[in-house]
């Protein structure tokens, strides 16, 4: 699944192409892609028609475009959740039809199209009410900060947790409420409500530059690991953005169809029997939450049964 650097390397090429452009024509073409807007997809599409896409917006690894009506108002917004393989793409009129096109946008200045793929039909979209918010608004943006709607968020995304990038994330809210926690780290990372964007990717990654183990009890950690940890999140993510994202397999993509390539730096996910970069340790896999964890045994120590004390 898209992690956070995906959806924003996708948030950034739809801002570039398609926002401030107003939107002809909508076309929802299989009936899943439209499950989450119990209206159904007539209402959405009517609802798009005639409206400027006024931003492009992000938190964690939902991506929204607020839709702005001719008296300048955004009363709501698309929201696209990517799943397993949803791609947006920006194609000309004349591209031929991606295999597993979902839906389409026209704009009436006759340019490009915007097109969301989906071979799993595991993501969606849906309509929106945007809801004001107190603490300064959503985190990743497009080009219009100071549009009225800079400070909503959708109803949908409200219970999404801030993500590491951004600006107004709290490290010491996040330390004090991920050490009260009875879990490990790693399921505390992937926990959307407690920090958002994180997936299986980048909390290996993240979890093999701090030098922790995944199950490690987060009731144990140290303000000073929990810093840690938050700087290392900080970076493999931004050094994924640099590199446009993660692409195992065509399912991930930009806006132009490209692949990123953040694979060639990994260094513990999807590394099994290869040697640690630190230690020269074979890296070791196992099962975990229907997924896998890859981690050093030995720069990562498996934690001491029991060992749950918060450490001052």
């Amino acid at each position: 699944m898209p992690e956070l650097p995906e959806v924003e390397v996708v948030r950034r090429g739809v801002a570039d192409h398609v926002v401030g452009r107003r939107i002809r024509q909508v076309e929802f073409l299989h009936p899943r892609v439209t499950r989450r807007h119990v209206p159904g997809p007539d209402d959405a599409a009517r609802r798009c028609r005639d409206r400027v896409v006024g931003d492009a917006v992000r938190r964690g690894k939902y991506l929204w475009l607020p839709l702005v009506d001719a008296e300048g108002h955004a009363p709501d917004a698309l929201v696209v959740h990517l799943g397993m393989s949803g791609q947006l793409l920006v194609e000309g009129a004349e591209a031929p039809d991606e295999k597993h096109l979902r839906a389409r946008w026209t704009f009436d200045d006759d340019g490009a199209e915007l097109r969301f793929v989906d071979q799993r039909t595991f993501g969606g979209l849906s309509l929106e009410p945007l809801l004001d918010v107190a603490d300064g608004g959503p985190g990743g943006r497009g080009t219009t900060d100071e549009a009225p709607w800079s400070r909503t968020i959708p109803a949908a995304v409200a219970h999404i947790a801030r993500d590491p990038l951004d600006p107004a994330f709290d490290d010491a809210d996040f330390a004090r409420r991920v050490r009260a926690r009875s879990t490990g780290v790693k399921r505390a990372l992937l926990d959307q409500g407690l920090v958002s964007g994180v997936g299986n990717i980048y909390a290996d990654e993240a979890l093999w530059r701090a030098r922790l183990h995944y199950e490690r009890p987060t009731g144990s950690l140290r303000r000073a690991q929990v810093d840690t940890l938050l700087a290392a999140l900080r970076e493999v993510m931004t050094a994924a953005l640099d590199a446009g994202g993660t692409s195992f397999d065509a399912l991930y993509v930009n806006v132009n169809g490209a692949s990123g390539y953040f694979d060639r730096s990994l260094h513990a996910y999807g590394q099994a029997g290869r040697p640690c970069a630190r230690c020269s340790t074979p890296i070791r896999r196992e099962s975990f939450m229907n997924r896998s964890s890859f981690f050093c045994p030995r720069c990562q120590t498996r934690p001491r049964v029991g060992a749950s004390t918060p450490a001052r």
